[in-house]
């Protein structure tokens, strides 16, 4: 339950962005945690999806598969992210944001540079594939806005939690 904790963490601190706290980190990874391990059973998916998880902020990792990106849509889809189409609900994932800890003008940011992702990765037929890439081009867009996770805070701060 400590490497799901750690790997939730990592995840929803990036959604977040710098405004978080560790009120919100709790409220956040509890239904992470729920999410990934429901997500992780429907989809049969192996321990590799934890250790994708677990390295998604560093921008030299590049080892994630299109399982990573099913993933992520399976949790999406579990807290209302997503529409029909498999597109980002904009209003649901800015009112997401905001219900965790960010500020307005960082969930309206985070919404715009994913969306901005959606329109670069459209051309991939494979959902999980495109996902994928979104997720990627997603993690560099808040690299260089500076609002990446440091890992070392994130599992410090988890492991206090435990």
């Amino acid at each position: 339950m400590a490497r799901y904790n750690i790997v939730v963490a990592v995840l929803v601190l990036g959604v977040v962005g710098a405004r978080g706290s560790s009120e919100a980190m709790r409220h956040i990874a509890t239904g992470f945690i729920r999410v990934l391990d429901e997500c992780k059973q429907e989809l049969g998916l192996t321990d590799h999806i934890l250790t994708d998880m677990y390295h998604f902020w560093k921008l030299d990792y590049s080892m994630m598969t299109r399982e990573t990106g099913c993933a992520i849509i399976c949790m999406s889809k579990k807290l209302d992210l997503i529409d029909g189409d498999g597109k980002l609900h904009h209003g649901n994932a800015q009112a997401y944001a905001l219900k965790h800890g960010a500020a307005t003008e960082v969930a309206a940011k985070l919404v715009e540079v994913i969306h901005g992702c959606e329109k670069l990765h459209e051309s991939i037929d494979d959902q999980c594939s495109r996902v994928l890439e979104v997720a990627k081009c997603f993690r560099t867009g808040v690299h260089e806005l500076h609002w990446a996770p440091k890992l070392d805070v994130i599992v410090g701060e988890v492991m206090t939690e435990i």
